[in-house]
């Protein structure tokens, strides 16, 4: 099972490096870098820059606040930057944030989303073998790259490219043109896996007549601590995020599928009322316990192989916040490794 590390949103830049350097060193195989106050590009660069074997992926990345071009130039010296272990997530966001906080038009998010990836591919392409560019679709055309704009080819194959999401378009999307399907946290129980997204998969897989899979990631928060208080301290930092996150319309099908649809339409009103205090309190044990992995570490390998062996093949973790901590958290680190991935 691929092991793939967590990572906090406000990591200092200056400390990027060492915190790359850190999860290595546990053995983790790859890093997710995640974007919302700094540059997920810049930063993926200063982790392959700081490692020798960690692999690092955007996750994710937005797209449609970027040319195509510039992003495929960034992804292009990331990859060479680290010897070919780098690769690319690129997520649509909600239209409020590209309208307000990025100032771009909203369009139809699935079919740009597609286009995106024609396009950054169909760049790549010529980067590699010098073809021209000539890249038409509903969103993009790009027509022009002179030889002095073009990077040449790398000495290894280029990035893949990564895509998450929660509803059936979305998830279709990731099977009809992604290497790799990441799950969002709020949606990474094995049930939301094998019921709802591999049948999307499978169906953008069918549509778009491919002859592989993309790899699937899941990354469901963890409950978890060296101890049964740690337990109980993680399950409440848990629950004021989730109630946080199921407050969101889109995020609203693991709670339909065990029976409680009414629990997201009442987080978004107390949203709408200002309530976040409050918030938590509808998230019970028995829903954190429910939809998360629970357990201390010494029970955690067991229960995420009952969860996920076979199923998936790659499981994202965050590395305990007390680097102290490392060296036995690294005993239940490799105890998950050797569960049994979905594709080997």
């Amino acid at each position: 099972m691929l092991l793939i590390a967590g990572m906090s949103d406000r990591v200092p830049l200056t400390e990027v490096g060492a915190y790359a350097r850190r999860v290595e060193a546990l053995g983790f195989d790859v890093l997710h870098v995640p974007e919302t106050v700094h540059d997920s590009m810049a930063v993926s660069l200063l982790a392959l820059m700081s490692t020798g074997r960690l692999r690092v992926q955007t996750s994710l990345t937005l797209a449609f606040p970027r040319s195509p071009m510039l992003l495929a130039l960034q992804a292009w010296d990331a990859s060479a930057a680290g010897g070919g272990r780098f690769d690319l997530g690129l997520a649509t966001q909600i239209r409020q944030n590209i309208e307000g906080r990025f100032g771009v038009a909203w369009t139809d998010p699935l079919r740009r989303m597609e286009d995106y990836v024609t396009v950054v591919r169909a760049i790549w392409k010529s980067f590699t073998d010098g073809s021209p560019l000539n890249v038409r679709t509903d969103s993009y055309t790009l027509d022009r790259l002179q030889p002095f704009f073009n990077p040449g080819p790398l000495p290894h194959d280029p990035p893949t490219i990564l895509l998450g999401g929660v509803n059936r378009g979305a998830i279709e999307l990731a099977g009809r043109c992604a290497d790799w399907f990441v799950t969002h946290p709020t949606n990474s129980h094995p049930r939301f896996v094998r019921e709802l997204a591999m049948p999307a998969l499978e169906s953008g897989i069918e549509s778009a007549r491919r002859g592989t899979s993309p790899r699937i990631i899941t990354a469901s928060p963890l409950i978890t601590g060296p101890t049964s208080a740690e337990v109980d301290r993680s399950r409440e930092a848990q629950r004021a995020v989730l109630a946080f996150l199921y407050s969101t319309p889109a995020y609203q099908r693991s709670l339909e599928l065990f029976g409680w649809p009414e629990l997201g339409p009442r987080l978004r009103t107390m949203t709408r009322n200002g309530d976040w205090g409050s918030l938590g309190s509808l998230m019970t044990d028995e829903v954190l316990d429910t939809v998360l992995p629970t357990g201390t570490w010494d029970e955690l390998p067991a229960i995420l192989e009952q969860w996920y062996s076979g199923l998936v093949d790659g499981l994202l973790i965050q590395p305990p916040d007390d680097p102290a901590l490392d060296e036995r958290f690294g005993e239940t680190l490799r105890a998950i490794g050797s569960i049994r991935p979905r594709l080997g």
